[in-house]
């Protein structure tokens, strides 16, 4: 290794850019808590929701290696929950799953599916089923997903914390070893009702995040043909160019801030590879799925009936993130 190329890697160490949006985040989180909401405060709540969306997009980051190589430094750097509902540990564990392409969609081994399986869907009520319909329009999916999702998620970790589940019980003593200073600022700092600060900034915030995973897959046969890419939208910063999807779940330890030229390199190959799944921006999406179901609920192919007879390792589990259930999922992922 010449010292150009040593110099080159001790650069890349540290990925300043992310370091500064970081502290833009908390920063203005900050702000917009002390010196706004006093004054302006519908300005101030904006601008914490903002905060919320963006404090999300960096836990995603940072739990796919940014930035630093140092995962420990990495989960610091994002510790403060502003977001109140996801345990960074937790997130970290069933995205990271998520990423097995060749599972994208399926109801159980993708913890991030909204699909249901046709045997537990038609075990619902009738309230359920029709609640899980407006999910997944665009607009549903802002008013219900962020509660959908972390109710049903809380419900389901409490029972594995009871059934005696270490790692889960450690993720959220971390999360609450951070959430209480979150809430004591907010409450003693701020000066603003807690309940407040979750119907809006958080709720609004988590929504926002929806407008993106919204549109992120959807069921074909071929895996690449799962994934989104929504080339331009003013959202790109908030999510991190996460808009450009499938680019980042084919390079998924790339920086944020890579993406966009990463696709710009390839435009048609991208386009290609990914079959097409593409939307120009958010706002094309909504004015077609507004009010009309995106996807259907129930997976239109995997998981039509109960298996029985499957080896699973006892340990190995993933509770969905769109917090409608559990599954086991298998050591090693069986092929399509």
């Amino acid at each position: 290794m010449t010292s150009r190329q040593g110099r080159a890697g001790q650069a890349r160490a540290v990925e300043w850019p992310t370091v500064a949006l970081i502290l833009f985040c908390y920063g203005l989180w900050l702000v917009a808590g002390l010196f706004i909401w006093p004054a302006y405060p519908l300005l101030a709540l904006g601008l914490l929701a903002l905060t919320v969306a963006l404090h999300s997009s960096l836990v995603h980051e940072v739990l796919h290696g940014h930035p630093t190589r140092y995962a420990r430094i990495n989960e610091w750097l994002v510790f403060l929950p502003l977001g109140i509902a996801w345990p960074y540990r937790r997130f970290k564990t069933l995205h990271l799953r998520h990423h097995y392409d060749e599972r994208l969609t399926d109801p159980f081994d993708d913890p991030e599916s909204y699909y249901q399986a046709l045997w537990r869907h038609d075990t619902m009520p009738r309230a359920m089923q029709y609640l899980l319909h407006i999910n997944n329009t665009m607009i549903g999916r802002l008013i219900f997903g962020p509660w959908l999702a972390f109710v049903g998620f809380f419900i389901a970790d409490v029972k594995a914390i009871l059934a005696g589940d270490r790692s889960i019980r450690k993720a959220w003593f971390l999360h609450v070893a951070g959430l209480v200073p979150v809430l004591v600022i907010v409450h003693f700092s701020f000066g603003m009702p807690i309940w407040l600060y979750i119907l809006a900034p958080t709720w609004i915030g988590l929504s926002l995040i929806s407008i993106r995973t919204f549109a992120e897959h959807q069921w074909s046969e071929r895996p690449e043909g799962r994934t989104v890419i929504v080339e331009h939208s003013p959202l790109a910063l908030l999510f991190l160019n996460n808009n450009l999807h499938f680019v980042h779940h084919k390079q998924p330890t790339v920086a944020w801030y890579q993406l966009p030229r990463l696709f710009r390199a390839r435009r048609e190959a991208w386009l290609k590879e990914n079959n097409g799944y593409i939307f120009p921006n958010y706002f094309a999406m909504l004015k077609v799925y507004a009010f009309r179901a995106k996807e259907p609920v129930v997976h239109p192919v995997l998981r039509r009936t109960p298996e029985s007879g499957r080896a699973f390792k006892p340990r190995i589990r993933a509770r969905s993130l769109n917090g409608l259930g559990s599954a086991p999922v298998p050591a090693e992922p069986p092929k399509e």
